[in-house]
């Protein structure tokens, strides 16, 4: 057995760090408080190669042609983790432009889809977005109220999505949007649509203004009869809803690791802090109240990062589809509560200052609980590892 990362990885993760250290660090700041979403950032990400990492040499991406199974999520997961460790905004850019964006259409799309949307999401020219959310419909997907009817050839979509990330950008180019095409035995038949941005009847709500990821772009969208090709179905009809499950537990994983970022930050930070700051003629790191929640950070993180690329390697080894989903459950659960509770050690240990938006943890404390919600709350997190251990739990 192995815990380590390839000497690659340890390579590629310096050059996603030194990324984020000059070119979102700086600035990062002051797009919280402008609530800024840095469209100049993304072509820079592409150009590294962010985007295109899961994609096939073909779209422009990293993967060759005559590659097996490899170790291109596990890659994914380290930049998402390394962009997270400075900004949570920047981190689920990225995740949610390969894992809601591409994924969708790399996935489950025809050859004319990818060779229409794909290069210009992996070169970082445009973004994509995935409407599953609704209102009333945000944990049980399953009742999805927006509908699709195919009339004379096309699709005209009717309804309604919230909290849509990667949306509204001023290079948005498409949405795949999940919508009811009809009813199978009594029961809803989900499919998914593409949609691209500027179709008459999409309209994109104003940017909603929230707790945390201020610098990530989030909507509401309205389809008010908005025509699109027939052709622009993924996939099959009706297989809407197990292809979106599928996208969620890659898409759990890829949150772990966001959080493993943060989490890993708030350790970096709370260490760094506890050494500078004294009290009483010592550093507050030398008081034992601070030096064991600073340790039990240690652990957390250690922790949230072993299960997060284990649940990577499993992707990557081409495991069962149960068992990718019970590793991403299991590590999304853990990692965003790891974070959420390592922002809380780290406001502490920052005292007073930790309130100030000044310092960096004041922002991630605001950016961390939406983990806990994104991709599946911990709630349903809790319910997918229980149905996975044979529990009968409803």
């Amino acid at each position: 057995m192995s815990f380590e990362l390839s000497a690659d990885h340890e390579l590629f993760r310096k050059v996603v760090r030194d990324f984020a250290e000059s070119e979102v660090a700086p600035h990062v700041a002051q797009w919280d408080r402008d609530h800024h979403f840095p469209t100049e950032l993304i072509p820079k990400m592409g150009e590294l190669g962010l985007f295109g990492l899961v994609v096939p040499e073909q779209y422009g991406g990293a993967v060759a042609a005559d590659a097996g199974k490899g170790e291109n999520f596990t890659s994914l997961c380290i930049a998402i983790e390394e962009l997270g460790r400075v900004d949570q905004s920047i981190g689920i850019t990225l995740s949610a432009g390969v894992g809601l964006g591409i994924n969708p259409i790399l996935t489950f799309g025809n050859d004319e889809q990818k060779q229409r949307w794909l290069p210009d999401l992996v070169a970082g020219r445009t973004l994509a977005a995935f409407g599953l959310t609704e209102p009333e419909a945000g944990s049980d997907a399953g009742a999805t109220r927006t509908k699709a009817e195919l009339v004379d050839a096309e699709w005209v979509v009717n309804g309604a999505k919230s909290f849509i990330t990667n949306s509204g950008t001023d290079i948005t180019s498409v949405v795949t949007v999940t919508a009811r095409t009809g009813t199978v035995d009594g029961k809803p038949q989900i499919s998914a649509i593409l949609v691209p941005s500027g179709t008459p009847g999409f309209e994109v709500q104003p940017p909603y203004d929230k707790l945390g990821w201020r610098i990530s772009d989030t909507h509401g969208l309205i389809f008010d009869d908005c025509h699109v090709p027939q052709s622009s179905l993924v996939g099959t009809e009706g297989a809407g809803f197990k292809q979106f499950l599928a996208i969620l537990d890659d898409g759990r994983i890829a949150i772990s690791a966001l959080a493993v970022g943060l989490a890993q930050a708030c350790l970096e930070q709370s260490i760094r802090y506890s050494k500078e700051r004294h009290t009483f003629g010592k550093p507050i790191g030398a008081r034992q109240a601070i030096a064991f929640a600073i340790s039990d950070l240690a652990v957390a993180v250690e922790g949230a990062r072993t299960l997060t690329y284990k649940a990577a390697w499993l992707k990557d080894a081409g495991r069962s589809v149960k068992e990718v989903k019970q590793a991403a459950a299991i590590a999304k659960l853990y990692s965003t509560e790891a974070a959420v509770s390592a922002t809380r050690v780290a406001t502490q240990v920052f005292g007073g200052y930790g309130f100030m938006e000044e310092y960096p943890v004041a922002r991630f404390y605001r950016d961390a609980k939406i983990l806990e919600i994104g991709e599946g709350t911990s709630e349903v997190q809790r319910m997918v590892i229980a149905r996975g251990l044979g529990l009968p739990v409803e």
